[in-house]
């Protein structure tokens, strides 16, 4: 196997060399071999992959800053940054493997990726998954075995019980009940029915004034509410939900469920670690949803896993 990677690092293969220059015998003072190893965690098909033929870093950065421009106009050309960000796709990954700048930097080298449609597209050129399509069509599916378990613990007694409860109330108070609505409730109650704290990553404030004061908040949903109602847990008629990442909102959209979407989807395109404390509700999503790594589960998932399907 070293045999096949040197030649694949000899060959120029990115995923490779990107890993070259540890600790060796000719080089005793390097860094070791096995520390800060770049390599796909979360099934990544195109972690780091080489540049297009004919092109060099020189070339696609020009490109890059044609994508600038396109973004900064008021009627983008959406077909032509679809292309420019297709093409200029090893450059970015290269980017953010080896250099790993801050998210506010990055985003502004490539502002394209606040944009919505261009962030399912990235995530879809990293794992060849359809972000939206899986994530919904799944979650829609395993929605109404969810609801009851979610129901079944709600009717026992303890923390996670009572807290249950009182998403469940305030979920079947509300006059309509369509599938936006019951998709809210359930990725509120999900960590919750994981045993996950979700009070640093689920916010809200009633005044947009409040979404500036983001110091020390690593990846985090800021919703904006026109009420005064700060002690209940989900809110279904928000101004908007804010996607914080590194103290920055990077992106605001009306519903929770295209939040959380947007917010998995940034953490996959910018590769950055799950939350430690909302690590069990993101690698639901990753494994059992959308089936990236479906291999290997928590004891914890494993269990909620067998619940679905029984």
């Amino acid at each position: 196997m070293g045999n096949y990677r040197t030649k694949m690092r000899r060959a120029g293969c990115q995923e490779v060399t990107v890993n070259a220059g540890k600790r060796s015998r000719s080089n005793p003072d390097n860094e070791p071999s096995h520390s800060n190893i770049n390599r796909p965690k979360r099934a990544e098909v195109n972690f780091l992959p080489n540049f297009p033929q004919g092109k060099d870093p020189s070339s696609l950065d020009q490109l890059r800053q044609a994508i600038v421009e396109e973004v900064k106009k008021a009627e983008k050309n959406l077909p032509l940054i679809r292309k420019l960000m297709e093409t200029t796709f090893p450059l970015r990954r290269q980017t953010i493997v080896m250099s790993c700048p801050p998210v506010k930097e990055l985003l502004d080298l490539w502002p394209a990726l606040k944009m919505e449609s261009e962030l399912y597209a990235e995530f879809q050129r990293i794992t060849n998954q359809n972000l939206p399509n899986t994530f919904y069509a799944e979650h829609d599916r395993h929605l109404p075995r969810l609801m009851t378990l979610f129901r079944q613990k709600a009717s026992k007694t303890g923390k996670t019980a009572d807290a249950l409860a009182e998403i469940l109330r305030i979920h079947d108070e509300q006059d309509i009940h369509d599938i936006h609505t019951k998709r809210t409730t359930v990725l509120h109650a999900l960590p919750v029915y994981l045993r996950e704290d979700v009070s640093g990553f689920f916010r809200t404030c009633t005044d947009e004034s409040d979404e500036l004061e983001l110091d020390g908040v690593e990846v985090a949903l800021f919703t904006v509410i026109s009420d005064h109602d700060m002690t209940s847990p989900v809110h279904y008629q928000p101004v908007k939900i804010s996607v914080v990442i590194e103290s920055d909102a990077v992106i605001s959209l009306p519903r929770f469920g295209e939040a959380f979407l947007v917010m998995f989807g940034l953490i996959y395109a910018l590769h950055l670690s799950y939350p430690k404390a909302l690590t069990n509700t993101l690698e639901f999503t990753q494994k059992i949803l959308l089936g990236l790594e479906r291999g290997k589960l928590s004891p914890r998932l494993q269990t909620l896993k067998n619940d679905l399907v029984m």
